[in-house]
């Protein structure tokens, strides 16, 4: 039986009410003192807490799609190549550096940046919106190469899902090392990386729109950070300088940037994203009481009733094991179907909602959304 399967949960819960039964009927005849009947009441204790916890994990599992299957949950999944299908439907204050350390790679040949980049924690500030929040900015190799001085370079903000550190991007998906070795490999151009949370207005989930009388968290990212960026490094400007990829929440912020910023965004791309903005207690109320605003919100309806930006998306998920991530995404490439609007994926049979999923996608993504940046120039 599978993970996700409703003959586990329901195993497990019988369990735990038998566990819980047992427990009632064994409990008057563990009451004398001693090792044993101490023991015993332990064993009741930790066995029906422990079916307890197994019960409701599965349940939360089933509902947030962590891992879709055993070898997901053990990490013995499968690891093959993943492949992008084109789905061609048809046919300006600065950034405030707080540390910066050289990035380790086991094929870098030492820490020089000159070799290997740096990573630079920093905090990014909104001259327009009078936000900001703390993230990180990779600057490849070639940024200190004397071959690339004066050169400026395309840049990728990465967004990581909510209420996720930016810091994830680091330590569960490695997107500094994953793309200096896909540069060193001739598979991804000199790209700054621009890692981030999906809120610069924590601990509320602003799902990268601008709230009426609220924080302007669109703006924020379509205008501050590339203008805080510009204004403290060498990025480009123009067509192809910047991208966007997230996963989670952040990919859906990556398509939803992309597709109102087709002139600042040339490319997106989302990793189990999904197509319209969540609405709970850590949103609260985005739209002001808007339906207009809400359906703008949603990804779908503004391929389906506005003009369709011309840009490049790419949707990476999950046939089975991430929720409703398949059944969207099919509705998403339809309704983009003979629109300027040019969607690719990446399809794996199976994967939950977590970081494992993400990983095995990650290197085809990040050189796929390289082929939509520009040199160095």
């Amino acid at each position: 039986m599978g993970l996700t399967s409703h003959k586990v949960l329901a195993l497990s819960a019988l369990l735990s009410v038998l566990a819980v039964a047992g427990t009632v009927w064994l409990w008057p005849r563990l009451a004398g003192r001693g090792v044993r009947p101490l023991l015993g009441r332990l064993a009741t204790v930790l066995g029906t807490q422990l079916a307890l916890l197994c019960t409701l994990g599965l349940l939360a599992n089933g509902y947030f799609a962590f891992y879709s299957s055993w070898a997901d949950l053990l990490g013995t999944g499968d690891d093959g190549p993943v492949t992008i299908q084109n789905q061609l439907l048809d046919r300006p204050a600065g950034v405030q550096h707080l540390s910066a350390e050289n990035v380790r790679d086991t094929g870098a040949l030492g820490r020089d940046p000159a070799q290997v980049g740096r990573l630079e924690k920093v905090r990014l500030p909104g001259a327009a919106t009078g936000l900001s929040t703390e993230g990180y900015v990779y600057l490849p190799p070639q940024y200190f190469q004397e071959a690339y001085r004066g050169k400026r370079f395309p840049a990728a903000i990465a967004i990581t899902g909510f209420p996720g550190d930016a810091r994830n991007l680091i330590t569960k998906l490695n997107y500094p090392s994953v793309q200096l070795k896909l540069a060193n490999e001739g598979r991804a151009r000199p790209t700054v990386l621009v890692l981030m949370r999906p809120s610069p207005a924590m601990p509320r989930d602003t799902e990268c729109e601008d709230v009426p009388g609220g924080p302007q968290a669109d703006r924020y990212f379509s205008a501050d950070v590339p203008a805080a960026l510009r204004a403290s490094y060498r990025v480009a400007d123009g067509p192809g300088s910047l991208g966007v990829i997230g996963n989670s929440t952040g990919g859906y912020c990556a398509l939803k940037l992309a597709m109102r910023h087709p002139e600042v965004f040339s490319a997106a791309v989302s990793l189990s994203g999904y197509y319209r903005a969540a609405e709970d207690p850590t949103t609260g109320d985005l739209f002001g009481g808007d339906q207009q605003r809400r359906d703008q919100a949603d990804l779908g309806w503004r391929l389906a009733h506005l003009p369709a930006p011309r840009t490049a998306l790419l949707v990476g998920g999950t046939r089975e094991g991430d929720g409703d991530y398949r059944a969207e995404t099919e509705r998403f490439t339809a309704a983009a179907k003979g629109t300027a609007t040019k969607v690719s994926s990446i399809t794996l049979e199976h994967g939950g909602h977590n970081f494992s999923t993400w990983s095995r996608m990650l290197p085809a993504s990040l050189g796929w959304l390289g082929e939509h940046l520009a040199d160095p120039s």
